[in-house]
Protein backbone atom coordinates (compact mmCIF):
# COMPACT_ATOMS: atom_id res chain seq x y z
CA UNK A 1 0.00 0.00 0.00
CA UNK A 2 1.32 3.48 -0.83
CA UNK A 3 2.07 6.02 1.86
CA UNK A 4 -0.96 7.82 3.20
CA UNK A 5 0.87 11.05 2.44
CA UNK A 6 2.54 9.85 -0.79
CA UNK A 7 0.60 11.79 -3.43
CA UNK A 8 3.23 14.48 -3.90
CA UNK A 9 6.15 12.03 -4.26
CA UNK A 10 7.40 10.26 -7.39
CA UNK A 11 9.84 7.85 -5.70
CA UNK A 12 9.55 5.32 -2.95
CA UNK A 13 11.16 6.25 0.33
CA UNK A 14 14.64 4.78 0.69
CA UNK A 15 14.55 1.76 3.01
CA UNK A 16 17.25 3.24 5.25
CA UNK A 17 15.31 6.50 5.47
CA UNK A 18 12.18 4.57 6.48
CA UNK A 19 14.07 2.77 9.21
CA UNK A 20 15.89 5.88 10.42
CA UNK A 21 12.88 8.19 10.54
CA UNK A 22 10.29 5.70 11.78
CA UNK A 23 9.13 6.10 15.37
CA UNK A 24 6.76 3.13 15.58
CA UNK A 25 9.28 1.03 17.51
CA UNK A 26 8.78 3.30 20.51
CA UNK A 27 5.69 5.45 19.95
CA UNK A 28 3.51 2.33 19.76
CA UNK A 29 3.35 2.87 23.51
CA UNK A 30 0.89 5.66 22.71
CA UNK A 31 -1.50 3.32 20.89
CA UNK A 32 -4.40 3.46 23.34
CA UNK A 33 -4.08 7.23 23.74
CA UNK A 34 -4.07 7.63 19.96
CA UNK A 35 -7.34 5.74 19.63
CA UNK A 36 -8.80 7.62 22.59
CA UNK A 37 -8.04 10.95 20.91
CA UNK A 38 -9.38 9.74 17.57
CA UNK A 39 -12.68 8.65 19.09
CA UNK A 40 -13.21 12.11 20.58
CA UNK A 41 -12.15 13.79 17.33
CA UNK A 42 -14.50 11.82 15.10
CA UNK A 43 -17.36 12.33 17.56
CA UNK A 44 -16.77 16.07 17.23
CA UNK A 45 -16.66 15.84 13.42
CA UNK A 46 -20.12 14.27 13.52
CA UNK A 47 -21.49 16.82 15.99
CA UNK A 48 -20.28 19.67 13.79
CA UNK A 49 -21.77 18.13 10.64
CA UNK A 50 -18.33 17.80 9.07
CA UNK A 51 -18.86 14.05 8.63
CA UNK A 52 -22.22 12.30 8.19
CA UNK A 53 -23.47 10.34 11.18
CA UNK A 54 -23.21 7.05 9.28
CA UNK A 55 -19.49 7.58 8.62
CA UNK A 56 -18.91 8.60 12.22
CA UNK A 57 -20.50 5.41 13.56
CA UNK A 58 -18.57 3.27 11.08
CA UNK A 59 -15.27 4.90 12.08
CA UNK A 60 -16.01 4.62 15.79
CA UNK A 61 -16.85 0.95 15.43
CA UNK A 62 -13.63 0.36 13.52
CA UNK A 63 -11.59 2.24 16.11
CA UNK A 64 -13.08 0.15 18.90
CA UNK A 65 -12.09 -3.02 17.09
CA UNK A 66 -8.57 -1.67 16.53
CA UNK A 67 -8.37 -0.85 20.24
CA UNK A 68 -9.41 -4.39 21.15
CA UNK A 69 -6.65 -5.77 18.90
CA UNK A 70 -4.14 -3.43 20.56
CA UNK A 71 -5.13 -4.55 24.05
CA UNK A 72 -4.91 -8.20 23.04
CA UNK A 73 -1.51 -7.65 21.44
CA UNK A 74 -2.85 -8.70 18.04
CA UNK A 75 -2.10 -5.54 16.06
CA UNK A 76 1.14 -5.80 14.11
CA UNK A 77 3.04 -2.54 13.71
CA UNK A 78 5.03 -1.79 10.59
CA UNK A 79 8.07 0.47 10.15
CA UNK A 80 6.85 1.27 6.64
CA UNK A 81 3.88 3.04 8.22
CA UNK A 82 6.27 5.25 10.20
CA UNK A 83 4.45 6.02 13.42
CA UNK A 84 1.60 5.01 15.67
CA UNK A 85 -0.89 7.35 13.98
CA UNK A 86 -0.41 5.94 10.50
CA UNK A 87 -0.25 2.37 11.74
CA UNK A 88 -3.62 2.78 13.44
CA UNK A 89 -5.13 4.64 10.50
CA UNK A 90 -3.99 1.89 8.13
CA UNK A 91 -5.46 -0.76 10.45
CA UNK A 92 -8.70 1.20 10.49
CA UNK A 93 -8.82 1.51 6.69
CA UNK A 94 -8.08 -2.19 6.33
CA UNK A 95 -11.03 -2.88 8.63
CA UNK A 96 -13.70 -0.46 7.32
CA UNK A 97 -12.40 0.62 3.92
CA UNK A 98 -11.70 4.09 2.48
CA UNK A 99 -14.13 5.78 4.86
CA UNK A 100 -11.42 5.32 7.48
CA UNK A 101 -9.39 7.98 5.69
CA UNK A 102 -12.00 10.57 6.71
CA UNK A 103 -10.85 10.29 10.31
CA UNK A 104 -7.93 12.61 9.62
CA UNK A 105 -10.22 15.45 8.56
CA UNK A 106 -9.39 18.67 10.43
CA UNK A 107 -6.25 17.49 12.15
CA UNK A 108 -2.54 16.85 11.58
CA UNK A 109 -0.14 14.33 12.99
CA UNK A 110 1.48 17.33 14.70
CA UNK A 111 -1.46 18.12 16.95
CA UNK A 112 -2.37 14.44 17.13
CA UNK A 113 0.94 13.31 18.61
CA UNK A 114 0.98 16.21 21.05
CA UNK A 115 -2.48 15.16 22.23
CA UNK A 116 -1.36 11.56 22.65
CA UNK A 117 1.53 12.63 24.86
CA UNK A 118 -0.66 14.85 27.00
CA UNK A 119 -3.08 11.94 27.49
CA UNK A 120 -0.23 9.54 28.24
CA UNK A 121 1.62 11.75 30.69
CA UNK A 122 -1.37 12.84 32.73
CA UNK A 123 -2.10 9.17 33.50
CA UNK A 124 1.49 8.62 34.57
CA UNK A 125 1.49 11.69 36.82
CA UNK A 126 -1.55 10.42 38.72
CA UNK A 127 0.09 6.99 38.97
CA UNK A 128 3.32 8.48 40.36
CA UNK A 129 1.48 10.56 42.95
CA UNK A 130 -0.08 7.29 44.13
CA UNK A 131 3.29 5.52 44.21
CA UNK A 132 4.90 8.37 46.15
CA UNK A 133 2.02 8.21 48.58
CA UNK A 134 2.71 4.49 49.18
CA UNK A 135 6.41 5.18 49.73
CA UNK A 136 5.57 7.90 52.24
CA UNK A 137 3.23 5.49 54.03
CA UNK A 138 6.04 2.95 54.31
CA UNK A 139 8.44 5.56 55.69
CA UNK A 140 5.83 6.80 58.17
CA UNK A 141 5.17 3.22 59.27
CA UNK A 142 8.86 2.76 60.07
CA UNK A 143 8.96 6.16 61.78
CA UNK A 144 6.03 5.26 64.05
CA UNK A 145 7.77 2.01 64.98
CA UNK A 146 10.98 3.89 65.84
CA UNK A 147 9.82 6.86 67.89
CA UNK A 148 12.17 5.74 70.68
CA UNK A 149 15.07 4.71 68.47
CA UNK A 150 18.04 7.09 68.71
CA UNK A 151 20.67 7.21 65.99
CA UNK A 152 23.64 9.45 65.32
CA UNK A 153 22.79 12.39 63.10
CA UNK A 154 25.50 13.28 60.62
CA UNK A 155 26.98 16.29 58.90
CA UNK A 156 29.93 15.83 56.53
CA UNK A 157 29.27 12.10 57.17
CA UNK A 158 30.69 12.71 60.66
CA UNK A 159 28.60 12.15 63.77
CA UNK A 160 27.05 15.45 64.77
CA UNK A 161 24.09 15.20 67.18
CA UNK A 162 21.85 12.33 68.25
CA UNK A 163 18.41 12.30 66.66
CA UNK A 164 15.42 10.02 66.52
CA UNK A 165 15.60 7.56 63.65
CA UNK A 166 11.97 8.48 63.06
CA UNK A 167 13.07 12.10 62.56
CA UNK A 168 15.59 10.98 59.94
CA UNK A 169 12.96 9.00 58.06
CA UNK A 170 10.49 11.88 58.22
CA UNK A 171 13.02 14.06 56.39
CA UNK A 172 12.48 11.81 53.38
CA UNK A 173 8.73 11.98 53.85
CA UNK A 174 9.10 15.76 53.50
CA UNK A 175 11.24 15.39 50.37
CA UNK A 176 8.81 13.04 48.69
CA UNK A 177 5.97 15.29 49.80
CA UNK A 178 7.47 18.13 47.76
CA UNK A 179 7.87 15.74 44.83
CA UNK A 180 4.23 14.77 45.13
CA UNK A 181 3.12 18.41 45.20
CA UNK A 182 5.22 19.23 42.13
CA UNK A 183 3.57 16.43 40.20
CA UNK A 184 0.12 17.57 41.28
CA UNK A 185 0.91 21.13 40.21
CA UNK A 186 2.26 19.99 36.86
CA UNK A 187 -1.02 18.24 36.06
CA UNK A 188 -2.69 21.55 35.20
CA UNK A 189 -0.06 22.23 32.51
CA UNK A 190 -0.29 18.68 31.17
CA UNK A 191 -4.07 18.71 31.05
CA UNK A 192 -4.31 21.14 28.12
CA UNK A 193 -5.61 20.05 24.70
CA UNK A 194 -3.50 20.72 21.57
CA UNK A 195 -5.87 18.95 19.14
CA UNK A 196 -7.40 21.31 16.62
CA UNK A 197 -4.18 23.28 16.09
CA UNK A 198 -3.60 21.36 12.85
CA UNK A 199 -0.07 21.29 11.49
CA UNK A 200 0.62 24.75 12.94
CA UNK A 201 -2.09 27.25 11.93
CA UNK A 202 -5.42 25.68 12.80
CA UNK A 203 -7.90 24.29 10.26
CA UNK A 204 -10.49 25.56 7.81
CA UNK A 205 -13.09 23.10 9.12
CA UNK A 206 -15.59 24.39 11.73
CA UNK A 207 -14.29 22.18 14.51
CA UNK A 208 -15.19 22.55 18.19
CA UNK A 209 -11.99 22.22 20.19
CA UNK A 210 -13.68 22.80 23.53
CA UNK A 211 -16.08 19.93 22.88
CA UNK A 212 -13.11 17.61 22.23
CA UNK A 213 -11.45 18.88 25.42
CA UNK A 214 -14.60 18.05 27.37
CA UNK A 215 -14.79 14.59 25.79
CA UNK A 216 -11.19 13.84 26.76
CA UNK A 217 -11.31 15.42 30.20
CA UNK A 218 -8.99 18.33 29.44
CA UNK A 219 -9.47 21.47 31.54
CA UNK A 220 -8.64 23.87 28.71
CA UNK A 221 -7.23 24.13 25.18
CA UNK A 222 -4.05 25.74 23.89
CA UNK A 223 -4.60 29.40 23.06
CA UNK A 224 -2.08 29.48 20.21
CA UNK A 225 -1.86 26.87 17.43
CA UNK A 226 1.90 27.30 16.96
CA UNK A 227 2.49 26.81 20.66
CA UNK A 228 0.12 23.84 20.75
CA UNK A 229 2.13 21.72 18.31
CA UNK A 230 5.61 22.80 19.42
CA UNK A 231 5.22 22.89 23.21
CA UNK A 232 7.15 20.22 25.05
CA UNK A 233 7.47 22.15 28.29
CA UNK A 234 5.11 19.73 29.98
CA UNK A 235 7.47 16.83 29.19
CA UNK A 236 10.53 18.80 30.31
CA UNK A 237 8.73 19.61 33.56
CA UNK A 238 7.87 15.96 34.09
CA UNK A 239 11.48 14.93 33.42
CA UNK A 240 12.70 17.59 35.85
CA UNK A 241 10.25 16.40 38.50
CA UNK A 242 11.28 12.81 37.87
CA UNK A 243 14.93 13.81 38.21
CA UNK A 244 14.25 15.31 41.63
CA UNK A 245 12.37 12.21 42.73
CA UNK A 246 15.30 10.07 41.61
CA UNK A 247 17.67 12.42 43.44
CA UNK A 248 15.79 11.79 46.66
CA UNK A 249 15.59 8.05 46.01
CA UNK A 250 19.30 8.03 45.29
CA UNK A 251 20.11 9.84 48.55
CA UNK A 252 18.00 7.37 50.49
CA UNK A 253 19.59 4.52 48.54
CA UNK A 254 23.06 5.68 49.56
CA UNK A 255 22.06 5.70 53.21
CA UNK A 256 20.46 2.27 52.99
CA UNK A 257 23.65 0.95 51.43
CA UNK A 258 25.77 2.47 54.20
CA UNK A 259 23.40 1.48 57.00
CA UNK A 260 23.25 -2.15 55.86
CA UNK A 261 27.03 -2.50 55.68
CA UNK A 262 28.97 -4.40 58.35
CA UNK A 263 30.57 -1.12 59.41
CA UNK A 264 27.18 0.38 60.34
CA UNK A 265 24.79 -2.56 60.81
CA UNK A 266 21.94 -0.09 61.45
CA UNK A 267 19.43 -1.86 59.19
CA UNK A 268 18.94 -5.09 57.31
CA UNK A 269 17.06 -5.18 54.04
CA UNK A 270 14.70 -8.06 53.46
CA UNK A 271 16.11 -10.96 51.44
CA UNK A 272 13.48 -10.34 48.76
CA UNK A 273 15.22 -7.08 47.85
CA UNK A 274 18.82 -8.29 47.92
CA UNK A 275 21.00 -10.65 45.90
CA UNK A 276 24.06 -12.77 46.59
CA UNK A 277 27.45 -13.35 45.07
CA UNK A 278 28.32 -16.06 42.57
CA UNK A 279 31.65 -16.65 44.33
CA UNK A 280 31.28 -15.37 47.91
CA UNK A 281 28.48 -17.28 49.63
CA UNK A 282 28.33 -15.00 52.68
CA UNK A 283 27.37 -11.91 50.66
CA UNK A 284 24.03 -10.12 50.84
CA UNK A 285 24.13 -7.26 48.39
CA UNK A 286 21.72 -4.27 48.45
CA UNK A 287 21.23 -4.41 44.68
CA UNK A 288 17.92 -2.52 44.55
CA UNK A 289 19.18 0.70 46.16
CA UNK A 290 22.45 0.39 44.25
CA UNK A 291 20.65 0.13 40.94
CA UNK A 292 18.26 2.97 41.78
CA UNK A 293 21.30 5.08 42.61
CA UNK A 294 22.83 4.11 39.27
CA UNK A 295 19.68 4.64 37.21
CA UNK A 296 19.34 8.19 38.54
CA UNK A 297 21.94 9.25 35.97
CA UNK A 298 19.91 8.03 33.02
CA UNK A 299 16.90 10.06 34.19
CA UNK A 300 19.10 13.15 34.41
CA UNK A 301 20.34 12.33 30.91
CA UNK A 302 16.81 12.17 29.53
CA UNK A 303 16.09 15.64 30.92
CA UNK A 304 19.25 17.16 29.50
CA UNK A 305 18.67 15.35 26.20
CA UNK A 306 15.24 16.89 25.65
CA UNK A 307 16.40 20.34 26.72
CA UNK A 308 19.15 20.05 24.13
CA UNK A 309 16.69 18.98 21.43
CA UNK A 310 14.51 22.01 22.14
CA UNK A 311 17.38 24.47 22.37
CA UNK A 312 17.33 26.85 19.35
CA UNK A 313 14.48 24.90 17.73
CA UNK A 314 12.39 27.25 15.56
CA UNK A 315 8.60 27.15 15.54
CA UNK A 316 6.60 25.13 14.89
CA UNK A 317 6.98 21.35 14.54
CA UNK A 318 10.32 19.89 13.46
CA UNK A 319 11.36 16.27 13.03
CA UNK A 320 13.84 16.82 15.89
CA UNK A 321 10.85 16.65 18.21
CA UNK A 322 10.46 12.96 17.49
CA UNK A 323 13.29 12.66 20.04
CA UNK A 324 10.93 13.75 22.82
CA UNK A 325 9.41 10.30 23.37
CA UNK A 326 12.08 7.69 24.04
CA UNK A 327 13.52 9.60 26.99
CA UNK A 328 10.05 10.19 28.38
CA UNK A 329 9.11 6.51 28.10
CA UNK A 330 12.44 5.45 29.60
CA UNK A 331 12.02 7.82 32.53
CA UNK A 332 8.49 6.57 33.15
CA UNK A 333 9.68 2.95 33.22
CA UNK A 334 12.70 3.76 35.39
CA UNK A 335 10.69 5.75 37.91
CA UNK A 336 7.89 3.17 37.98
CA UNK A 337 10.29 0.39 38.83
CA UNK A 338 12.10 2.37 41.51
CA UNK A 339 8.96 3.54 43.30
CA UNK A 340 7.22 0.17 43.07
CA UNK A 341 10.22 -1.50 44.74
CA UNK A 342 11.06 1.12 47.32
CA UNK A 343 7.82 1.12 49.31
CA UNK A 344 7.84 -2.62 50.16
CA UNK A 345 11.62 -2.56 50.66
CA UNK A 346 11.27 0.19 53.29
CA UNK A 347 8.22 -1.45 54.88
CA UNK A 348 10.05 -4.77 55.39
CA UNK A 349 13.38 -3.27 56.50
CA UNK A 350 14.62 -4.44 59.91
CA UNK A 351 16.00 -1.73 62.20
CA UNK A 352 18.86 -2.67 64.55
CA UNK A 353 17.95 -0.40 67.46
CA UNK A 354 20.66 -1.78 69.74
CA UNK A 355 23.40 -1.09 67.21
CA UNK A 356 22.11 2.45 66.69
CA UNK A 357 22.10 3.06 70.46
CA UNK A 358 25.60 1.65 70.77
CA UNK A 359 26.78 4.06 68.10
CA UNK A 360 25.22 7.01 69.95
CA UNK A 361 26.89 5.97 73.21
CA UNK A 362 30.30 5.78 71.57
CA UNK A 363 30.68 9.26 70.13
CA UNK A 364 30.73 12.92 71.13
CA UNK A 365 27.47 13.91 69.46
CA UNK A 366 26.14 15.19 72.79
CA UNK A 367 28.92 17.79 73.08
CA UNK A 368 26.75 20.70 71.94
CA UNK A 369 24.44 20.11 74.89
CA UNK A 370 27.32 20.61 77.31
CA UNK A 371 27.98 23.97 75.69
CA UNK A 372 24.29 24.83 76.02
CA UNK A 373 24.47 23.76 79.68
CA UNK A 374 27.34 26.18 80.33
CA UNK A 375 25.57 28.94 78.42
CA UNK A 376 22.63 28.43 80.75
CA UNK A 377 25.07 29.06 83.60
CA UNK A 378 26.01 32.43 82.11
CA UNK A 379 29.09 31.55 80.08
CA UNK A 380 29.18 33.14 76.59
CA UNK A 381 28.69 30.52 73.87
CA UNK A 382 32.09 31.10 72.24
CA UNK A 383 33.84 30.46 75.55
CA UNK A 384 31.63 27.45 76.20
CA UNK A 385 32.50 26.13 72.73
CA UNK A 386 36.21 26.34 73.58
CA UNK A 387 35.71 24.63 76.94
CA UNK A 388 33.92 21.70 75.32
CA UNK A 389 36.49 21.46 72.55
CA UNK A 390 39.20 20.99 75.18
CA UNK A 391 37.01 18.53 77.07
CA UNK A 392 36.50 16.41 73.95
CA UNK A 393 40.23 16.51 73.19
CA UNK A 394 40.93 15.29 76.72
CA UNK A 395 38.46 12.43 76.25
CA UNK A 396 40.12 11.40 73.00
CA UNK A 397 43.53 11.42 74.67
CA UNK A 398 42.19 9.38 77.60
CA UNK A 399 40.19 7.01 75.39
CA UNK A 400 36.96 8.01 77.11
CA UNK A 401 33.54 9.39 76.19
CA UNK A 402 31.87 12.36 77.86
CA UNK A 403 29.63 10.24 80.10
CA UNK A 404 32.74 8.37 81.32
CA UNK A 405 34.22 11.50 82.93
CA UNK A 406 34.01 12.13 86.65
CA UNK A 407 32.74 15.46 87.93
CA UNK A 408 36.27 16.37 88.95
CA UNK A 409 37.43 15.77 85.40
CA UNK A 410 34.68 18.04 84.11
CA UNK A 411 35.55 20.74 86.62
CA UNK A 412 39.14 20.94 85.46
CA UNK A 413 37.72 22.62 82.37
CA UNK A 414 35.07 24.76 84.11
CA UNK A 415 33.85 25.21 87.67
CA UNK A 416 30.37 25.74 86.29
CA UNK A 417 29.87 21.99 85.87
CA UNK A 418 27.70 20.18 88.43
CA UNK A 419 25.97 16.79 88.79
CA UNK A 420 23.17 17.77 86.43
CA UNK A 421 25.55 17.41 83.50
CA UNK A 422 25.04 13.62 83.52
CA UNK A 423 21.31 13.95 82.97
CA UNK A 424 21.89 16.55 80.26
CA UNK A 425 24.23 14.18 78.40
CA UNK A 426 21.82 11.24 78.21
CA UNK A 427 20.84 10.63 74.56
CA UNK A 428 17.12 10.81 75.39
CA UNK A 429 17.63 14.18 77.08
CA UNK A 430 19.69 15.46 74.17
CA UNK A 431 16.95 14.48 71.73
CA UNK A 432 14.01 15.76 73.75
CA UNK A 433 15.78 19.04 74.49
CA UNK A 434 15.20 20.01 70.84
CA UNK A 435 11.50 20.52 71.37
CA UNK A 436 10.98 23.14 68.67
CA UNK A 437 8.75 22.91 65.59
CA UNK A 438 10.58 20.67 63.12
CA UNK A 439 12.99 19.43 65.77
CA UNK A 440 13.92 15.88 66.73
CA UNK A 441 12.14 15.76 70.11
CA UNK A 442 9.67 12.88 70.32
CA UNK A 443 6.73 15.26 70.76
CA UNK A 444 7.67 17.19 67.63
CA UNK A 445 8.27 14.07 65.54
CA UNK A 446 4.94 12.59 66.63
CA UNK A 447 3.18 15.79 65.57
CA UNK A 448 5.07 15.77 62.26
CA UNK A 449 3.85 12.22 61.63
CA UNK A 450 0.29 13.34 62.28
CA UNK A 451 0.61 16.21 59.81
CA UNK A 452 2.13 13.91 57.21
CA UNK A 453 -0.69 11.40 57.59
CA UNK A 454 -3.24 14.18 57.03
CA UNK A 455 -1.39 15.25 53.89
CA UNK A 456 -1.37 11.63 52.69
CA UNK A 457 -5.13 11.41 53.10
CA UNK A 458 -5.49 14.48 50.87
CA UNK A 459 -3.12 12.96 48.32
CA UNK A 460 -5.14 9.75 48.29
CA UNK A 461 -8.31 11.72 47.58
CA UNK A 462 -6.55 13.57 44.77
CA UNK A 463 -5.39 10.32 43.17
CA UNK A 464 -8.88 8.85 43.38
CA UNK A 465 -10.45 11.94 41.82
CA UNK A 466 -7.98 12.37 38.97
CA UNK A 467 -7.65 8.66 38.20
CA UNK A 468 -11.41 8.66 37.59
CA UNK A 469 -11.02 11.54 35.12
CA UNK A 470 -8.58 9.54 33.01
Amino acid sequence: MSKLWGGRFTKKTDQLVEEYTASILFDKELAEEDVQGSLAHVTMLGKQGILPAEDVETIKGGLQRVLERIRKGELEFSVSDEDIHMNIEKALIDDIGPVGGKLHTGRSRNDQVATDMHLYLRKRVVEFVGLLQKLQEALIGQAKANLDTIVPGYTHLQRAQPILFAHHLMAYVSMFGRDLERLQDSYKRINVLPLGAGALAGTTFPIDRHFVAEQLGFDRVYENSLDAVSDRDFIVEFLANASLIMTHLSRLSEELILWSSTEFRFVELDDAFCTGSSIMPQKKNPDVPELVRGKTGRVYGNLVGLLTVLKSLPLAYNKDMQEDKEGMFDTVRTLQGALQLFAPMIATMKVNKEQMRKAVNQDFSNATDIADFLVGKGLPFRQAHEVIGKTVLYCIQQDKYLLDLTLDEFKQFSELFDDRIYAVLQPEAVVDARNVYGGTAKKQVSEAIGRAESALASAASWVEEYAARN
